[in-house]
């Protein structure tokens, strides 16, 4: 079956030119980026839209021409999209469940490792000139992960692959999930306050939703060891940005480690860029080339069984 697919944000994906969007159906239209008031005269015609990371509100969706079919969010969350609307629009929507699964996991662990040896520390000690950690002893904390414990919130895809990770680098592990699961050797599933207080490391692996939004605000951090760190690779918004940079400024809490932020990208005086206990990275969990192809290829599928009757990875 023909189809046109128009992308509206190509660019979030192909900013270095490297993806090839074609295998995507029959014809296919690309914008690098789309502002809201474009967004409706761009998806006339289409049968099927694609956005990354994109805000479309109920309002545009409802106005959606009767030809659009399906809107593919090219990543795992969806938040970014009302599905309540496009489902009363008759439009099914799909996303990419597991394509960064690996690297965003990867991603989480080089934060922990990396925190744990004050490495952001030590590069800017060498960008200014200071070579008194080799000139001297070790001027900065460096601390086995070995025996600590690792919280982890969210246990999908993701959030088990890293702790698949940390048990093979020995650590022990505090989950909290929707949907607990029976303890394993060196993993217990507990209550949310209890990974707050009995983790050395948290990391955060759950969707975004009205629940889980600054699931990490003031009050959680206070319930921290004054020595954990938190991690960050799911989304943004699931930290109070605010009262964590208040914690960390203070010292209630040792450090963080960021490849997600409230605003992306943060702005240009956000004291997140300058502090000695933050790592901060571009949301690039899911941005290698390898991991970037294999988002093309799973959009693919998605919708060539959508139009050949069999919808998979249907979200809405």
């Amino acid at each position: 079956m023909s189809a046109k697919t128009v992308v509206l944000n190509a660019a979030k994906m192909n900013f270095d030119g490297k993806l090839d969007f074609s295998v995507l159906s029959d014809e296919v239209v690309l914008y690098d980026d789309t502002l809201p008031e474009q967004v409706l005269e761009r998806v006339q015609g289409a049968d099927i839209v694609v956005t990354k990371e994109m805000p479309v509100s109920g309002g545009i969706i409802a106005q959606f021409p009767d030809s659009v079919r399906m809107i593919n969010e090219a990543g795992t969350g969806y938040n970014n999209l009302d599905i309540d609307a496009a489902r009363e629009k008759g439009i099914t929507v799909c996303n990419i469940p597991a394509y960064s699964t690996e690297r965003v996991a990867h991603t989480a662990v080089m934060l922990l490792l990396n925190l744990s040896s004050c490495m952001q520390v030590q590069m800017r000690m060498l960008e200014r000139g200071d070579r008194s950690n080799f000139t001297n002893h070790l001027m900065v904390s460096h601390t086995e992960v070995n025996g600590k414990t690792l919280g982890v919130i969210g246990a999908g895809r993701i959030g088990r692959e890293v702790m698949k990770i940390a048990l093979a680098l020995g650590m022990e592990i505090l989950v909290y999930t929707r949907t607990p699961r029976e303890n394993e050797e060196h993993v217990t599933y507990c209550t949310l306050d209890e990974v707050l207080a009995g983790s050395d490391y948290i990391t955060l692996h759950c969707p975004l939703t009205p629940q889980t939004r600054h699931i990490i605000d003031a009050a959680a951090i206070s319930k921290m060891k004054k020595s954990a760190c938190i991690i960050n690779t799911a989304r943004g918004a699931l930290i109070d940005e605010q009262a964590l940079i208040a914690a960390l400024q203070e010292g209630r809490i040792a450090g963080a480690g960021l490849d997600v932020q409230e605003t992306e990208p943060p702005a240009q005086d956000s004291p997140l860029y300058d502090m000695e206990n933050v790592i901060i990275t571009p949301h690039m969990g899911w941005k290698g080339l390898e991991t970037r192809q294999r988002l093309v290829d799973i959009l693919s599928a998605n919708i060539h069984a959508f139009l050949d009757g069999h919808p998979q990875n249907v979200v809405s």
